[in-house]
């Protein structure tokens, strides 16, 4: 237990990494009075159910050099979260954040101007946005598989991968994103919540 917060063992981070999420916590708190970032029922544990599920993605993803972009951002969640860890490893991607809500990229650009990161906001659309390029996509619980597959291989570099947090149905999600893509799958157990999994993708293309 640190700065009195739950550090599992999967997640290894410095005092300074640790003192940059209670911060980000604090913040999505502060501005959840004004902007609904986060369900009332997540907002009593918003370290278990938003900042470490969100850090997990580090764990399967690592951190490679390139564009990385997230998908309806919202809150933060993934991206600012993995954007701290990525700054206190020393490591370099671009996080490039693309919320519609223009409420809640400006709370994403005061985040990530409070805690210094590498992060840069688009206050668009995803389908609006011009090709990106990124190394690595990311987006929870923003839209079935079957969705973020046709999102995905619009900004996605050929050589990237796509990380997407889902619940217990992530089956089902499979399922029917199958019946129109093809795509290389890994499935990650999350370390969170035994019912979910961290979908890795790749090599996506129609049927």
């Amino acid at each position: 237990m640190n700065g009195d917060r739950p550090v599992p063992a999967w997640l290894s981070v410095s005092r300074e990494t640790l003192d940059d999420l209670i911060a980000l916590e604090s913040l999505v708190l502060r501005w959840t009075l004004a902007v609904n970032l986060v369900s009332r029922s997540s907002k009593l544990d918003i370290w278990n159910r938003h900042i470490l599920d969100s850090a997990q993605i580090a764990s399967f993803s690592g951190f490679p050099s390139g564009n990385w972009v997230d998908f309806g951002s919202g809150g933060g969640f993934p991206a600012l979260v993995l954007a701290v860890l990525a700054k206190h490893r020393g490591v370099g991607p671009m996080f490039t954040l693309i919320e519609s809500d223009a409420r809640k990229a400006t709370f994403l650009r005061q985040a990530a101007l409070t805690l210094a990161l590498n992060v840069k906001v688009l206050t668009a659309r995803v389908a609006d946005v011009p090709r990106l390029e990124a190394s690595v996509v990311t987006a929870r619980a923003l839209a079935p598989l079957d969705e973020l597959l046709g999102m995905t291989t619009h900004h996605l570099s050929p050589t990237g991968r796509a990380y997407f947090p889902k619940g217990a149905s992530f089956a089902q999600e499979i399922g029917a994103a199958e019946a129109r893509w093809r795509f290389k799958l890994t499935i990650h157990k999350s370390h969170t919540d035994p019912n979910a999994a961290i979908l890795e993708v790749s090599n996506i293309d129609l049927r």
